[in-house]
Formats: structure tokens, sequence, C-alpha cells
């Protein structure tokens, strides 16, 4: 007879931010998702669960919660600038290119959608490159609030502009630190 072993859910850790309360969910490969601040989190976990968040290995799960939580304190406290996580957030070859492109957003700055649609090699798939930034499963992980409109305008952000209003301040005044 075969054996079932069910999947555990995702492991989960709570940071309390400036902008209010993140979930993070993390499974035995990296973390999957981050909630926005302030986000429902019951409704939150629910969407990780039915995409398929799931992990067995529940202890090393666990291990990238806490190394997330402190990364995520350290960002909000203006001593992280850029993190060193085990990412593995669901999501396409292409998504996967984009978000790598937007992880090379130097902190503190801005890209237009078009500018990193033109790293990839094709500078008209702006609106494939905002898609793509709009499924990003790990904000400010993978900082989707760094990309601007082709005249530095704040355009969509899924926590509300003044959010990324307000990381994209936070951002300026700490690099202007040492680092």
């Amino acid at each position: 007879m075969r054996r079932i072993i069910p999947a555990t859910p995702p492991a989960t850790g709570d940071v309390v931010t400036p902008l209010g309360r993140m979930v993070l969910c993390a499974g035995s490969a990296g973390l999957l998702a981050a909630s926005l601040p302030g986000q429902e989190p019951d409704s939150f976990l629910r969407a990780v669960v039915a995409t398929g968040g799931r992990s067995a290995e529940s202890c090393r799960a666990q291990a990238h919660i806490d190394e997330a939580v402190a990364q995520m304190r350290g960002y909000f406290a203006g001593t992280r600038r850029a993190f060193e996580l085990a990412l593995a957030p669901p999501g396409t070859g292409f998504q996967r290119r984009v978000w790598d492109a937007v992880c090379r957003v130097p902190y503190g700055e801005t890209r237009s959608y078009g500018a990193v649609a033109a790293t990839l090699g094709s500078s008209l798939a702006a609106r494939a490159v905002g898609s793509a930034n709009g499924a990003n499963r790990l904000p400010i992980v993978i900082p989707c609030h760094r990309l601007v409109g082709a005249d530095g305008s704040l355009t969509g952000y899924a926590g509300g502009l003044e959010m990324k209003r307000w990381l994209l301040e936070h951002e300026r005044r700490h690099a202007q630190r040492p680092a």
C-alpha cells in the first residue's frame, strides 16, 4: 500500500513595520511570498496555500523565515540595503527574469518600466514588465516599488502610491548614509 504524506502548510513569520504588519511565507526552497504591510493576513495566507505554497520540510522553511524577518527588520531600520535570501516565488521564466532585473535597481534609485525592459533586450516590453512586476509576490524583497513611469511619475503599486512614496523616501534617506 502506498503511504500518503500530507503536505504541511508553509512556515510563516510576522514583521511589524512602520507601515503595518507583514506576513512572510516560506517553503523548503526559500521565501515564497510576503504580504504588503497592513494586508489582511488570513486572505494572504489562503492565497499562498491555494497557489501551491506548501512545504514538507517545515524546519528548513522556518530557517528561511527567521532570516527573512531579521533582514526585513534591518531594511526598515535603514541598516540593510539589499536582501540576501533564498527566494522561491512561483512565476514564469519571463517573470523571474523581470524580478531579477528589478533586484538590480540600486537601493534609493528608480528605473522606468521601459528601462527594465531594455535591460531584458526589448525596450518595447514595458507593459509586459509592468505585468510581471504586478505579479511579484515578494514586495520590498523584490523591490517593485522602485519602478516608475517613463516620466518619473509614481505609477501603480498594490499597496497604494502613498506606500510606494514612503518606501522610496525611506530608501533615499538611508542611501545618503554610509553603508
